[in-house]
């Protein structure tokens, strides 16, 4: 019998994405026996006020990799500037080939809603790369063999909890990250260059503060935990059974799945 895949795959759009909406989930399931892996599909060469693109960059690479090794994940190099995740072929060749290697049984991917096409379009290439993964004739750059296995997408809620459009997004299950918000904090501080960049740009006096809050928002949306991260499970078609829910499954008491929000996607009450 095949060893079980216990993998866990971040994939976000900038340096600290992970951290703001992803972090503790992650690190609960490193804590459940899970190998874990953080990648943010852009450098972070726009999150700045002063210094040059390339210095930034670099900076905030140095940044990303504290963070991802302070909990112990395996971390992987963006591949576009900031603003240029776009939903194209050859970045979904690109993204293909990292998820060929790390083959995860869970991703975790940002919303497919949001304030920043940035993140949306992270989300999308990573459901398409995860989708093709064992697909003998799409291409990846560099070129890797198709894998097997299930794999089961949950998406992140949008930073600000709301759309575009201002409308607040809904979870349908949640992770109590109340044990780890420390840790979430430290990883958030690795993130040394953005608490200027933030305060200045988006007029937040409290960068730290600011996730800690959306994480206390969100566990109040949970009814249940002081602090939760919010999760949406995409459509199993292609990826995995129907079924599947590893997430849930692996934390146990750690994580609440909304059953009135899963009876409302069927868009009408069952009947007995």
């Amino acid at each position: 019998m095949a060893k079980e895949r216990r993998v866990a795959f971040a994939v976000a759009a900038h340096p600290d994405d992970i951290e703001f909406m992803m972090s503790g989930t992650l690190v609960l399931l490193k804590e459940a026996g899970y190998e874990i892996h953080y990648m943010n599909v852009a450098n972070g060469n726009c999150g700045t006020a002063t210094l040059p693109s390339e210095e930034i960059a670099a900076i905030r690479r140095t940044e990303a990799q504290a963070a991802a090794a302070l909990v112990g994940a395996v971390w992987h190099e963006p591949l576009v500037s900031d603003l240029e995740i776009l939903y194209t072929k050859e970045l979904t060749w690109r993204l293909g080939a990292v998820v060929r290697e790390v083959n995860p049984s869970i991703m975790l991917v940002p919303s497919d809603v949001d304030y920043m096409e940035d993140h949306v379009n992270a989300g999308r290439l990573a459901v398409t790369a995860a989708f093709c993964r064992g697909m003998k004739n799409f291409p990846t750059v560099p070129q890797r063999a198709p894998v097997e296995g299930e794999v089961v997408i949950y998406h992140a809620l949008p930073y600000g909890l709301h759309d575009g459009m201002r409308r607040r997004v809904i979870a349908g299950q949640f992770v109590d990250v109340s044990s780890v918000i420390e840790v979430k904090k430290r990883m958030l501080a690795a993130h040394k260059s953005q608490k200027e960049w933030i305060d200045v740009s988006q007029g937040l006096n409290a960068y730290i503060d600011v996730m800690v809050d959306m994480c206390g928002q969100i566990g109040k949306m949970s009814g249940r935990f002081e602090y939760a991260e919010g999760w949406r499970r995409h459509n199993h078609l292609g990826f995995a059974g129907p079924e599947g829910d590893p997430l849930t499954e692996g934390l146990g008491a750690r994580a609440a799945v909304d059953r009135k929000y899963e009876q409302n996607l069927e868009g009408w009450e069952k009947k007995a």
